[in-house]
């Protein structure tokens, strides 16, 4: 349920961002519905083969990865109720280089 809550404060709070001339949130999050995967995403190509059990519906899965660009990537998923991965957001860091 604090996930729930937690999930719906950053919406809320995401929701006054700017948005440059040509429609995408500043500084380069990505948050909403139409949101598609990219190479790296979890769920590029399809939902991964394995499903998660034994994490409760509504579990928030955070990911990880470089872009082809060597940009930092951040995306989170939500687990439905079917076990798929749902991805309701996307951060991507200017920085060219990032520590693993």
């Amino acid at each position: 349920m604090r996930t729930i809550v937690a999930i719906a404060g950053l919406v809320l709070a995401l929701a006054g961002c700017t948005v440059d001339s040509v429609g995408r949130p500043s500084p380069a999050l990505e948050i909403g519905p139409g949101i598609e995967p990219i190479p790296g995403s979890i769920t590029y190509g399809g939902q991964p083969r394995t499903r998660l059990t034994k994490s409760p519906i509504g579990s928030v899965v955070s990911h990880q990865f470089r872009n082809e660009f060597g940009q930092r990537v951040e995306e989170r998923y939500i687990l439905q109720p079917d076990r798929s991965l749902k991805l309701v957001s996307r951060r991507v860091y200017r920085e060219p280089f990032w520590d693993d």
